[in-house]
């Protein structure tokens, strides 16, 4: 019966061999993995999708056995020595923050003595290390036989950290395929075959993206429209939520597609309409389809959506290409040559248009730089500039010259940056760059080709129409760069720099740190709390400190005086909480007490070498006792141990330094207040009446300053500067001059490519009263001097909340583009 049954069945395959099998498995396995990144890939944001795709890709290669996970932790924590030693040669040209990361290479069998062989082959290195793209170039000594691609990936994270990107984009391609590197466009049709009357689909909103008109132009294929009572569009807001309720009822009983357009501005009613779908989807009818959109909530930490909500839906996250082609061809496309003929000035009101959507293009694309692009940027804030925005100011400039007999630039220039886009800007400097580009685009010049940026001309406009104005756009804009924003080419290596930081941060937190089993974790923990226990500074003992100081409290420097205690009750705060915790947690792993949520978090935070209570949801308090930083655990570390080295010297005879290193300082504004406080009191000016003002001295060491201290000030050092650099004393040298007996020298110049952070000489730090003519503003006094070049200092590159004071360069000139001073840098 059963040989009748195999006849009638037909005759069995033929058995698969072992190597037919696996490369079947292969197959299997690499369609099934395409097609889940495919669903993933969809609902990423694109900052994202780089960082999942190197997750997948290393949890691949650990799984099939190419790569141990020792080799991806030492890929993805990066790690630094903390005794590199001298660099020899390569000082002349290796930026001294690499020298640490390359010595702790050395800790692989395949990079042993690589920091002897770059110091013998400097000039090898040297030639390697100033490429473009040195991710593809043969590398000197030999590495280029002994590494493969993935040690070649080790060294330039190392080594160029701004090819980092590139380089894994290269390293997923050879294996993983193309596929998890390049993604086709949305296709919203390939997108509704995977849904069903109970898979709702979820658009993420974005500025410039519309995904109403995707779902109505397949609903009209497939017979899904208004007129025939299947398809209602609903753009949520108050008084809707009853009829949103009723059609999506409606619909789910007798089929039909419902899109509920903004559902974040009814984040209360969000959860009913959940609670809803879950009902209606029982009995649904098949051609039931739900649409929602949402615009994801400003903080990456927040969430405006119930989660498993979104968990139900496919999700797609289509984001416009940001860059100032794309933004410059969508803002020209919101207008049309009937708009501009309706105008008395058309030739004007074109003219002005196009520089006006050049712009917006701007303004809109500076976002990508982060903090360096908009200082607000820090936090995941952001402004959310629209072509709204646009549409008002081009209504505004049409009706301005319509009732105009001439174009009245200062008007237009003040309503379109300080009201109109101004509205959106929350800081000063943001406001100023605002300014400074319209004071640049909207001139009378535009008429004569002006060049709005390198290779960016204004077209002619008497002989182009709307149309032909288009056409100009897309085929003479240049290549995205950061120069088309009026910045330094720097401003993308650090935006490169930083991105890839983010990505491996970002990895090491959702992995919890690596470490697999056999108590590799733990063992870890151990070893970093021993090590700062044992290396952390006793407290300041305050009695003895305020008997040493009281005496001075008397003298014309008490304000001093006073900051360093200040300091000090500062640093034993910390220092308690850490050995505190440090004992506590101690205490856990052996079995004296229980693990608490803080412990936890520590023990996280030690295992991926991030400073506890860094992340946001932590229960550890080093962070919020400790100063703005964003080292890692290390390097943060070693700031304690030189900040409290800084305030032991500083206290011992209560004598503040000859130069202060005012990085090392929790509250840096308390010091340059001191510095005002002394001047006020000894010319008896009120302390409301007088500002700071700074000089860049000719000391490039805080050692070579000698002598006695400054008139009306103190020597301040530690600063760095980010889009601009100061003159070396061979640039500088015949701008010395003296304010009071100090000497001072340089000015401003554009930055050396690849040099991200010069630091700056010892800073003369000035106590002066305040002229008539100066303007106060939110940030200090403004001079009105256009010699003089007001800087604003932060404490590190997040910006914006880290403001410390307005720094004038004086006796400086301008260069073209923004500059900003840190008082310290991230490792």
């Amino acid at each position: 019966a059963e040989s009748g049954e195999e006849e009638e069945e037909g005759e069995a395959p033929p058995e698969l061999t072992p190597e037919e099998m696996a490369a079947r498995c292969k197959v299997f396995i690499d369609s099934i993995s395409n097609t889940v990144w495919d669903y993933i890939r969809r609902g990423l944001f694109v900052r994202h999708k780089q960082t999942v795709s190197v997750m997948i890709a290393l949890k691949i290669a650990t799984n099939d056995g190419w790569l141990t996970n020792e080799q991806v932790d030492f890929l993805v924590a990066g790690k630094v020595s903390n005794d590199p030693g001298n660099m020899g040669p390569l000082g002349s040209w290796l930026p001294e923050v690499i020298w640490p990361k390359v010595k702790a290479l050395e800790g692989r069998a395949e990079f042993k003595g690589i920091g002897d062989t770059m110091q013998s082959d400097t000039d090898d290195w040297k030639e390697w290390f100033s490429l473009p793209n040195p991710e593809v170039a043969k590398m000197p000594s030999d590495y280029d036989k002994s590494l493969d691609q993935f040690y070649k990936l080790v060294l330039i994270r190392a080594m160029r950290p701004d090819r980092v990107s590139v380089a894994l984009n290269g390293w997923l391609k050879n294996n993983l395929g193309n596929n998890f590197v390049e993604q086709p466009p949305f296709d919203m049709a390939a997108t509704f075959k995977e849904t069903t009357n109970q898979t709702p689909v979820f658009f993420v909103l974005f500025p410039g993206v519309d995904p109403t008109g995707w779902v109505e132009t397949l609903g009209k294929e497939l017979g899904f429209t208004e007129e025939n009572g299947n398809f209602k569009n609903i753009s949520m807001g108050q008084g809707q939520e009853k009829p949103a309720e009723s059609i999506v009822q409606r619909y789910a009983k007798d089929g039909g597609w419902i899109m509920l357009q903004n559902c974040h501005l009814m984040e209360s009613w969000v959860p009913s309409l959940e609670r809803l779908l879950e009902v209606v989807q029982e009995n649904a009818h098949k051609a039931f389809r739900c649409y929602i959109s949402a615009e994801a909530p400003s903080m990456d930490w927040m969430k405006n959506m119930p989660e498993s909500l979104l968990q139900s839906c496919v999700k797609v996250s289509n984001e416009a290409p940001a860059d100032v082609k794309s933004n410059l061809m969508r803002a020209w496309s919101e207008f049309s040559q009937e708009r501009i003929d309706a105008n008395t000035k058309p030739k004007e009101f074109k003219g002005i248009l196009f520089c006006l959507c050049y712009f917006h293009a701007v303004v809109c694309g500076r976002r990508g730089f982060g903090p360096q692009g908009w200082l607000r940027m820090a936090n995941g804030q952001t402004y959310s500039y629209n072509t709204g925005d646009l549409t008002v100011c081009a209504d505004v400039l049409f009706n301005y010259l319509d009732t105009n007999p001439t174009v009245p630039w200062q008007d237009l220039r003040y309503i379109f940056g300080e009201i109109m886009y101004g509205g959106h800007i929350t800081d000063p400097f943001d406001r100023r760059t605002c300014m400074t580009y319209l004071s640049v685009y909207i001139i009378p010049a535009m008429f004569e080709s002006l060049q709005l940026a390198p290779g960016v001309k204004c077209p002619n406009f008497d002989e182009l129409d709307f149309a032909g104005v288009y056409d100009y756009i897309n085929t003479t804009t240049p290549s995205e760069s950061p120069v088309l924003y009026g910045l330094h080419p720097n401003a993308e290596i650090g935006f490169l720099v930083r991105g890839a930081e983010t990505l491996f941060v970002t990895i090491l937190q959702l992995s919890g740190g690596g470490g697999e089993g056999g108590g590799g974790g733990s063992s870890i923990v151990r070893t970093v709390m021993n090590d700062l226990t044992e290396r952390l500074p006793p407290d300041f003992i305050m009695l003895l400190l305020m008997e040493t100081a009281t005496p001075k409290l008397e003298e014309a420097h008490a304000p001093f005086v006073v900051c360093s205690l200040q300091e000090c009750t500062r640093m034993n705060n910390l220092l308690r909480e850490m050995r505190r915790t440090l004992v506590d947690l101690d205490k856990g792993l052996k079995g004296q007490l229980n693990m608490t949520q803080p412990m936890e978090d520590m023990i996280t935070a030690f295992t991926i070498n991030e400073w506890p209570g860094r992340n946001p949801f932590s229960k550890c308090t080093w962070e919020k006792n400790a100063w703005p930083s964003m080292k890692n655990l290390g390097p943060q570390f070693n700031d304690l141990l030189r900040r409290c080295e800084q305030l032991t010297t500083w206290t011992a005879d209560a004598i503040s330094p000859m130069s202060t290193w005012i990085s090392g300082l929790f509250n840096p504004m308390a010091f340059l207040t001191a510095v005002k406080q002394v001047m006020a009191r000894s010319t008896k000016q009120a302390l409301d009446n007088t500002t700071n003002e700074t000089h860049m001295t000719t000391f490039l060491d805080p050692s070579q300053v000698t002598g006695d201290y400054p008139l009306d000030g103190m020597y301040i050092h530690g600063l760095f500067m980010e889009g601009a650099r100061w003159t070396t004393p061979e640039e500088g040298a015949e701008e010395v001059y003296t304010e009071g007996h100090t000497p001072c020298r340089g000015f401003l110049m554009d930055s050396i490519l690849k040099e991200l952070l010069p630091p700056l000489p010892v800073m003369y730090v000035k106590a002066v009263v305040v002229q008539p003519h100066w303007i106060a503003d939110g940030v200090g006094f403004l001079r009105q001097d256009p010699s003089i070049f007001e800087c604003p200092v932060y404490i590190n590159q997040k910006r914006g909340g880290t403001y410390v004071f307005l720094g004038g360069c004086v006796r400086a000139f301008v260069c073209a583009r923004s500059a900003v001073c840190f008082a310290s840098l991230p490792a």
